[in-house]
């Protein structure tokens, strides 16, 4: 059996520290300090691009203007296991990791009989959100403690299955497909325009550009400038007391035609199988036989992926340190995690064959994503200073914008904000 990946460092470097820090920040009584911290500041703007890698950001850096000038606050954090949006949002919005709040993947069984469950459609099962998911969300904590939460995303998940199980509370402000971050200005700077606030901004698109075109596709940069610019607009636009936030929810890998077991050709594979859940990254395999499975599925894929029982998986930390009641079901009683650009696909899900990007697996590639950090102007508490070289000038990565006092300077010559 092949080394197991590395599991996320659930509790310290996770999507799932993120809006603790903030709570933190906004003075949420149940929000202590952690591991992961953001500047101080009257309110914060969180923008989640779907589909936005630590990796393929820094492989594209040269076509971009906005999003190279935070590289030196810059981190990478880790989506949860498996590196999927129903997964990362939840884990985002309630702080906790899968294991915990049981929306464990793209497509996944809720109990022990029955079909699987879409947490993007929410179908075809249609689960009560907040009885599948009970845990409280970040959301719904701020809200209670007095500081104003907005989601501003689009207008058809305003009800969703998924956004009432991982992002409830709050308001909810709707826009169209495709509408620029120039159309959203205005919803997002009353959303931040008074007192402590916290506006939530989720940007789809580049997600569905590199499904259908490829994370190394010119279509796929196309649109990665397109958000580079949406942020420099945003930015120039907020408040200096507003500290814009930005991060992904996982990357994405290109997998070729060539690379794609496709479970119904392979002899073997299929044998044993009730249900088929996941995606071609990481697949669910329910079965009464996970043993005899795993060992088969070990064999015929080889080095083309990590083959595990729901045991192995969950003793390697892939769903963090404990599972709640009933989220152990929920995951495939044998889990096949592709490596390399490879993917795992079934007849049964024919319009997956579409998708050229693909992301699941617990691979730094998909599971990598970044952590920019855009602070306000004046909101900033006293730093202590670098002790000053010989020549009097400031030293270290950030030396170049930082202006007297310690405070981070986004004004150039001309008084702009740069």
């Amino acid at each position: 059996m092949s080394a197991d990946p590395a599991a996320p460092d659930y509790g310290s470097g996770t999507l799932a520290e993120l809006l603790p820090a903030v709570a933190h920040r906004l003075g949420a009584p149940d929000a202590p300090p952690g591991a992961l911290d953001v500047p101080p500041a009257r309110a914060y703007v969180l923008v989640l691009v779907d589909g936005l890698g630590w990796n393929q950001l820094l492989a594209n850096l040269p076509a971009l203007g906005r999003i190279p000038r935070l590289l030196a606050d810059a981190r990478p954090l880790s989506a949860p296991v498996p590196a999927t949006t129903a997964c990362s949002l939840t884990t985002l919005g309630t702080g906790r990791p899968p294991g915990v709040h049981g929306i464990v993947g793209y497509s996944f069984r809720p109990s022990r009989a029955g079909d699987l469950l879409r947490p993007l459609d929410w179908g075809p099962l249609d689960p009560d959100p907040e009885l599948l998911q009970p845990v409280p969300t970040w959301f719904e904590r701020l809200e209670r403690a007095g500081v104003a939460v907005t989601t501003v995303s689009r207008s058809r998940f305003r009800r969703s299955g998924l956004t009432r199980a991982a992002l409830r509370g709050g308001s909810f402000r709707g826009f169209g497909r495709d509408a620029p971050m120039a159309a959203r200005l205005e919803t997002i700077l009353a959303a931040v325009a008074a007192g402590p606030a916290l506006a939530y901004v989720y940007e789809s698109e580049l997600d569905h550009t590199g499904h259908g075109r490829g994370v190394g596709s010119g279509q796929w940069l196309d649109r990665l400038v397109r958000v580079d610019a949406g942020l420099e607009v945003l930015r120039r636009a907020l408040p200096a007391d507003v500290c814009l936030l930005v991060t992904g929810d996982h990357g994405m890998v290109d997998v070729p035609a060539r690379h794609r077991v496709v479970i119904e050709d392979v002899p073997g594979l299929a044998e044993g199988l009730e249900l088929i859940g996941g995606e071609g990254r990481l697949r669910y395999l329910y079965t009464r036989e996970p043993h005899a499975v795993a060992a088969r599925w070990a064999r015929i894929m080889g080095e083309r992926a990590w083959v595990r029982t729901r045991e192995e998986a969950v003793e390697a930390g892939w769903f963090g340190p404990e599972l709640a009641p009933g989220v152990a079901e929920r995951l495939g009683d044998v889990l096949v995690a592709a490596r390399g650009d490879w993917a795992v696909m079934t007849r049964t899900r024919e319009r997956e064959f579409a998708l050229v990007g693909q992301h699941g697996s617990p691979e730094p590639d998909e599971m990598l994503v970044p952590l920019l950090v855009d602070e306000g102007l004046d909101w900033v508490e006293p730093r202590p200073r670098r002790p000053a070289p010989p020549d009097g000038r400031p030293t270290g990565p950030s030396a170049s914008r930082l202006s007297a006092g310690g405070r981070r300077s986004r004004r150039g010559p001309s008084g702009r904000r740069t």
